[in-house]
């Protein structure tokens, strides 16, 4: 039977994993800001620029069954504490940054905590919170933007005063305190055992489950709008004359919209088990953010930056909780979140690549933009299957 953390602790359990959650993003956010800085430093093209957003998000792909297979050796809560210390000296590494090998490898290194992480954390909340899954997978994915939000604000200005080597890896210095807090309340959080029985052939199941590719797709076409932002976004308004705080903190403000969207839209979804509409209503925004930078991209950019926001950060935390939806047992649905993550973050570590290769051919993210503009149109087709009435069938045969 399921035990229900008290008040005290389900603070204490969220505030950890809000925590945790802060540091999922800085190894990555930071860069972009930073970019002017640091090909001045390191001369490097668009394309290999690209490859410091491309490789941890390929990282996050490749091992977020690394995930599971963690838990099953050490358990969760040893797997997460050394995700966590992998995402540490990623950012410390960074001092010690002086050629473009250094910045990928720990990209990399931050990149296989961050998989990790995110494979574990959705079944630990849904394991000690499973009445409140949205309202606490919305405050998870704000600190995980909230952290984006940070170090794309405070990296370039720190930068000012000291190096952007120091202002890559000042966000080490959070991974540790998340450490530490994570270690103190080991007791507190209930982590979502393994089925034993599944445990053998529940990859192959959804490996053959043609729903499960499908939501795999769709997360890593939403989270190709991330990446692609997260990387590109600053670089845009740096080619149309803006200085680099002022173009680090439009990335800043499309954080700081994913933080509140993240926070009110799973809330609102919650309402019903039917998802589409919020999902329809959080892809429409992203259609008229990308609009918004192709025609008048100077003209109204916090608004631009605004819708992007929202459609952003909604779009991840609303495509994990349709693909939790789709199971109700803790321990099969961390399988199904991580297996949906590692297709989709293979998917989106390329848009970022591909983005930068049209920069340096095309000397303008024009047609990147429209791409995605294009994507999105699809991805509301994609939605329209995601009827709650279904899912007990999905899997009932398979």
């Amino acid at each position: 039977m399921q035990n229900t953390p008290s008040t005290k602790d389900s603070v204490f359990i969220i505030g950890t994993i809000i925590l945790v959650g802060l540091n999922l993003r800085p190894s990555m956010a930071a860069i972009g800001p930073l970019l002017g800085l640091i090909r001045t430093a390191i001369p490097m093209s668009f394309s290999t620029v690209a490859l410091l957003t491309v490789l941890p998000v390929l990282a996050m792909g490749v091992a977020m069954t690394l995930g599971n297979k963690l838990t099953e050796l050490v358990g969760a809560h040893t797997a997460v504490a050394i995700a966590v210390t992998l995402i540490a000296m990623a950012d410390i590494g960074r001092l010690l940054a002086t050629n473009s090998m250094v910045l990928i490898l720990t990209a990399i290194i931050a990149g296989c905590g961050i998989a990790i992480i995110q494979a574990i954390i959705p079944g630990i909340i849904k394991k000690n919170f499973p009445q409140l899954i949205s309202l606490f997978m919305g405050l998870y994915v704000t600190s995980i933007m909230g952290g984006a939000a940070l170090a794309a604000a405070l990296s370039p200005i720190v930068s000012i005063t000291t190096s952007w080597q120091v202002a890559l890896a000042m966000w080490s210095a959070l991974a540790v305190i998340a450490l530490i807090f994570w270690l103190a309340f080991k007791n507190k959080i209930t982590p979502a055992q393994t089925v034993q029985q599944h445990k053998n052939n529940v990859t192959t199941t959804f490996f053959k489950n043609k729903r499960v590719w499908q939501l795999g797709i769709f997360f890593g076409l939403g989270t190709s709008f991330y990446t692609c932002v997260l990387a590109w976004l600053p670089p845009y308004y740096l080619d149309l004359g803006y200085a680099d705080t002022n173009a680090g903190l439009m990335l800043a403000f499309v954080c700081a919209m994913e933080v509140l969207s993240g926070l009110i839209l799973p809330a609102l979804a919650s309402r019903s088990l039917d998802r589409r509409p919020i999902l329809f209503i959080t892809l429409a925004a992203i259609i008229l953010g990308f609009a918004g930078i192709i025609l008048t991209p100077t003209k109204l950019p916090l608004l631009w930056a605004s819708l992007l926001g929202i459609g952003i950060g909604g779009i991840f935390p609303l495509t994990l909780i349709v693909t939790m939806d789709h199971i109700n047992d803790a321990a099969q649905s961390t399988k199904l979140t991580a297996f949906v993550q590692s297709i989709g973050y293979t998917i989106a570590a390329f848009s970022p690549l591909a983005a930068g290769y049209i920069r340096d051919i095309s000397n303008g993210f024009t047609g990147a933009w429209l791409f995605m503009l294009i994507v999105t149109l699809f991805m509301i087709i994609m939605a329209t299957r995601y009827n709650p009435k279904n899912y007990s069938l999905i899997f009932a045969n398979k």
